[in-house]
């Protein structure tokens, strides 16, 4: 999503794997020789020798095209010993053949990793974007790149009078959204983006290239389907089924100061019971007296809409209209940004907040460029057991996303606040988190993220990645 478009217009904002069919995004075939992780290599990866064997480009820095920044810059002072521009499974295991277990190893799609983690300091970032294709399958089904963005993976869905339940940023990757779950604003109607996944082709630690579906690699495709990105090896392609493009009607509500935790109350018991094909958030913003917006879409008409905002408190303002699928997705990815400087985190709203007053409170005071973002779930997500994919919040209300910008020089003290209003909020609804809005100071992260699907992910990480090649500070091995 482009934040700045989901938090000024309406609240409304929101890698690893190989085939068993041994085959490149083009048909050319791919060797699936494992790399010898019998013992630890020793001395630096040789970069000209990797460059020999890639198709793709290795830069250096120094060198021309040297950009491994993503989109938040509170973290390029994070800098790669090399990028690889990646253009086929075989340069990923040429890659992995040179730098496993030498140097740290980490794949960027859209690189927005709340953390960074995209960027290993001192390693090789394997960038991924040029595996972008977008491809209509016949019937129900789209085969994506792994660096493909969400915008373009819409527009050519859109096209097609499909769509694909996403985010709504636009240069956000499909892998990193897909592998953390996948919430958006077509969820409660359809699932998570993650529910959507027939198969994955995934470069495993060793250079094997596998299938990850159903029936191959079942505990790898459970996997992937919650468990972070970056975890058990590097995703090139998915493919994914699709649903009918559907007409929607976009809505906005704006509230007067004072009128925040009314709002928030009754919002939490509005979206609980609301049908769904309705998907809303509630966006807090901070100051001295918090403020509220309520957003969101509607599958359906202007007049059962309107029917059913009128549950909510009487807004100051109001903006509902009905859009075609492409128009909407263009209405929540707004213009666009490049980089936006912040700090995050999440929890996981399992019930109404008791008190919605005390949630609102924590915003007081705060930056009028800080956010409690909380995004409606069950629905569709509801309709999956909790361990029937990696991801473990199924039965939740909301996530609430804790959003604060931050020149970068200022990150280390707005992570202080910011981290207050977090664990306020944990005191309210448990310290769960999501993610895909991963927060390296989080208590309790691997818990908080993964639930009671903890343990199974750790067998998975340690059975695809037993060397821990793709270690990281919050990787599930860690």
């Amino acid at each position: 999503m482009d934040r700045r478009r989901f938090l000024k217009a309406a609240g409304l904002a929101g890698a690893g794997a190989a085939l068993a069919a041994c085959t490149s995004p083009s048909g050319a075939p791919v060797t699936t020789t494992p790399v010898s992780t019998s013992s630890v290599p020793s001395g630096p990866p040789d970069w000209t020798a990797l460059r020999s064997k890639m198709s793709g480009k290795l830069i250096l820095p120094g060198e021309d095209g040297f950009t491994y920044q993503g989109f938040n810059p509170v973290w390029d002072n994070r800098k790669p010993a090399a990028i690889a521009r990646v253009a086929s499974p075989a340069d990923i295991q040429a890659c992995l053949e040179a730098a496993g277990k030498r140097v740290p190893i980490a794949a960027r799609s859209g690189g927005h990793s709340y953390a960074g983690y995209s960027s290993p300091e001192n390693g090789l970032q394997i960038d991924l974007r040029e595996l972008e294709a977008v491809e209509i399958l016949p019937g129900d089904q789209v085969r994506v790149g792994a660096g493909a963005q969400l915008g373009d993976v819409s527009r050519v869905l859109a096209a097609s009078g499909r769509a694909l339940p996403t985010g709504t940023c636009p240069t956000v990757g499909v892998a990193g959204l897909t592998l953390g779950g996948g919430i958006g604003v077509l969820s409660r109607k359809y699932g998570l983006t993650c529910d959507h996944l027939v198969s994955a082709t995934v470069v495993t630690a060793d250079g094997r290239v596998l299938t990850a579906s159903a029936q191959q690699e079942p505990d790898l495709f459970w996997a992937l389907r919650g468990g972070g990105g970056g975890n058990f090896g590097i995703v090139t392609e998915f493919v994914f089924t699709t649903v009918p493009a559907p007409n929607v009607t976009v809505f906005s509500l704006q509230y007067n100061a004072g009128a925040t935790a009314d709002v928030l109350g009754a919002w939490q018991t509005w979206i609980a019971d609301a049908p769904g094909e309705l998907w809303s958030n509630l966006v807090v913003r901070g100051g001295a007296q918090p403020t509220c917006r309520v957003g969101g879409c509607f599958i359906g008409s202007v007049g059962d809409l309107a029917a059913l905002v009128s549950g909510l408190p009487a807004p100051a303002n109001r903006f509902i209209q009905p859009q075609s699928y492409a128009e909407s997705v263009q209405y929540f990815a707004g213009s666009g940004i490049e980089h936006e400087s912040f700090v995050a985190s999440s929890r996981i709203v399992r019930e109404p907040i008791a008190d919605p007053a005390r949630a609102v409170a924590l915003m007081n005071g705060q930056s009028d460029e800080s956010y409690l973002i909380f995004d409606g779930l069950r629905g569709a997500v509801a309709a999956v057991a909790n361990d029937a994919t990696a991801f473990p919040h199924r039965t939740a209300l909301a996530s609430a996303q804790i959003y604060f910008k931050t020149p970068p020089e200022s990150a280390p003290s707005t992570a202080e606040a910011m981290g207050r209003v977090r664990d306020g909020l944990g005191d309210l609804v448990g310290e769960t988190g999501y993610v895909n809005y991963i927060d390296p100071k989080l208590p309790n992260w691997a818990q908080a993220y993964y639930s009671g699907n903890l343990p199974r992910l750790k067998e998975v990480a340690a059975k695809y990645d037993p060397d821990r090649v793709f270690a990281f500070a919050q990787g599930i091995g860690a």
